[in-house]
Formats: C-alpha cells, sequence, structure tokens
C-alpha cells in the first residue's frame, strides 16, 4: 500500500487495536487516531465508553489523539469535516477496523477516496474467529462494555476477551468478531501500550436495545 502517513479511525475496541497493531507491523506511520464520539453523551457510540477513556489510551499508545464530537449536524458531516482537517495535517491514507460487513466498508470507502485519500482495511477479508485468536494471542486485554439485547447476552457484559469468551460468543451463534453488533469492548492493555489504562466498573445502563458496562476512569487516568 501507499506509505503515506496514515490516520486510523479509532472506537477504542478490539478490532481498532489489532488494525494499530498490523499497521505498525507493516511498517504504516500512523499520524494520528481519530475518534468521533456522541457530543450529547460524551461517550463512543454503541462501545458506551466515555471520551476520556479513549484520551487514555492514546497517551498509553504514545500517538496523537483527533478527537471531534458528533452533534445534530449529523455523523456524515463531522466525518468529511474531519477528513479536511487530515488533509491539512498531511494524512494521505485513512484506516478502518472494518471485517466483513461491506455496506460498512463500501459507504467510507466511498467518501475516503472523494477526498483523495488511501482507503485503508488491514483485517478486512479475515476470519472473524482468527482475528479475535490473534488478538489475544498477541496479549491485547479487552472487557465487554456493551451488548446488543437481540442478539448478545448481558452476562457477557465485563467479561475480558480471551478464549474462554470467543467459545461463549459462538456458541450463542454470534459472529466472533461481534460485527453485527452483538457486542462491543474496550482495550486496555496489550504489547504496543506503556502502561495499563486503569478503569473503574460501575452501573449498568440500557439505551436503543443495548445494554452498557460504564466504564469510569480510575483518578489520575
Amino acid at each position: 500500500m501507499n506509505r503515506r502517513a496514515c490516520a486510523l479511525f479509532w472506537s477504542g475496541g478490539k478490532d481498532s487495536a489489532l488494525a494499530l497493531h498490523r499497521l505498525v507491523a507493516e511498517g504504516v506511520r500512523v499520524a494520528c487516531l481519530v475518534n468521533l464520539f456522541e457530543g450529547s453523551s460524551g461517550r463512543v457510540r454503541f462501545h458506551g465508553v466515555r471520551a476520556e477513556l479513549l484520551r487514555a489510551q492514546a497517551r498509553s499508545l504514545g500517538v496523537e489523539l483527533l478527537q471531534r464530537p458528533v452533534d445534530a449536524e449529523g455523523f456524515e458531516a463531522t466525518f468529511v469535516r474531519v477528513l479536511g482537517e487530515l488533509r491539512e495535517r498531511g494524512c494521505g491514507g485513512a484506516a478502518f477496523g472494518n471485517v466483513h460487513l461491506q455496506d460498512v466498508r463500501e459507504w467510507y470507502e466511498v467518501r475516503v477516496r472523494a477526498a483523495g485519500f488511501d482507503h485503508v482495511d488491514p483485517l478486512w477479508g479475515r476470519a472473524p474467529e482468527g482475528l479475535v485468536r490473534e488478538f489475544v494471542a498477541l496479549g491485547y486485554r479487552a472487557v465487554v462494555t456493551s451488548v446488543y439485547l437481540s442478539s448478545g447476552r448481558t452476562e457477557w457484559l465485563g467479561a475480558q476477551v480471551d478464549s474462554d469468551f470467543l467459545q461463549a460468543v459462538q456458541a450463542a451463534g454470534a459472529d466472533p468478531c461481534g460485527e453485527f453488533g452483538e457486542y462491543h469492548t474496550f482495550v486496555f492493555d496489550g504489547p504496543m501500550f506503556t502502561r495499563t489504562v486503569g478503569f473503574r466498573v460501575g452501573e449498568q445502563l440500557e439505551r436503543d436495545g443495548h445494554r452498557f458496562l460504564d466504564l469510569l476512569p480510575e483518578v489520575g487516568t
């Protein structure tokens, strides 16, 4: 792929972390992480993770984080505006953690290429089970922060992503990577982190068909 500086769109979850790991291993210069969060809640949509915890992730990773709220103007308008910011910063590529949902990939690819960027998907087309096993084998640690009540399991909340968790997801007939929203995660440690991202477990919340586990930043995080 083109070796121009790349920006990685970042949710703070396992797929984002594995995408970053692969990009760096391939010699791609990841200039910054980009996180678009809900302005109304101050949290990452679907993941339910507080925006400040992603800032703690970025500090531990040693990668600049470009964080922008999505408000009433909508996701697409914010996304396109951020692409303009990235162009001004000298980025030539935009990377994502997409695995196998073609419609999602196409939505991003059309807009990224229209803005003159290389579109990069380091996980694309890989077997979901293999990606989860790779994530675990590399030594990354993630906690389940949300489940989609129609296809996930509430008992998954707070579980760490490991071989036992993968087995439980497969036994439930869900996508191993949670590509259909069955579950979402927050990565708090791993080989690219300089220190563990501390958090405390808060209450469970339910909204829009999802149940969330609130993670509270530790004092000083």
